[in-house]
């Protein structure tokens, strides 16, 4: 079982493990589920909310993570279920699931909105994008601590804003 981030949050494996269950149910019940599909929480990420790849262990297995500061509960339900169908469209598609692939590219021309859109979800996706453009800074912000000690020296590097706050 995964570590938990914070401390009290009753968003723990399980909880995830059901999220995914019900996001299936509700929303892709047209998809067969071909291999073995998991969920999990990774490391934390400033950029990264879920991702999902085939598992190093069993190359028939499909794994879908999730950023683990999910589990504070400033964060609404509805980011976290977002991120999920966010995944589940990918393995739709094709990308790390035994499906035809349906693009070439996993994001091209705009394919998550229109899965969202296609599965009744597109004020879903809306209502993320929006609080995460106003909210997620504060949420990084408050899980990276800069230690201005360690570097004193200016950098110049920019770090590219995420996609959803452009």
């Amino acid at each position: 079982m995964s570590k938990q981030l914070v401390k009290g949050s009753y968003r723990d494996h399980e909880w995830l493990e059901n999220l995914l269950a019900d996001i299936w149910f509700r929303y892709f019940n047209d998809i067969e589920q071909s291999n073995d599909v998991y969920i999990r929480y990774g490391r934390k990420a400033k950029r990264r909310l879920g991702s999902i790849g085939i598992s190093p262990s069993d190359r028939n297995s499909t794994i879908i993570t999730i950023n683990p500061i999910y589990q504070d509960l400033e964060i609404p339900e509805y980011v976290v279920i977002a991120t999920i169908v966010h995944e589940m469209t990918h393995y739709a598609h094709g990308f790390n699931s035994p499906h035809d692939q349906k693009h070439q590219h996993p994001h091209s021309g705009g394919v998550i909105r229109r899965e969202f859109a296609e599965r009744g979800l597109e004020d879903l996706y809306i209502k993320q994008k929006n609080w995460l453009k106003s909210n997620w800074q504060s949420i990084i912000d408050k899980y990276f601590v800069e230690n201005s000690n360690l570097n004193t020296k200016k950098s110049t590097y920019v770090v590219k804003s995420p996609w959803w706050l452009r």
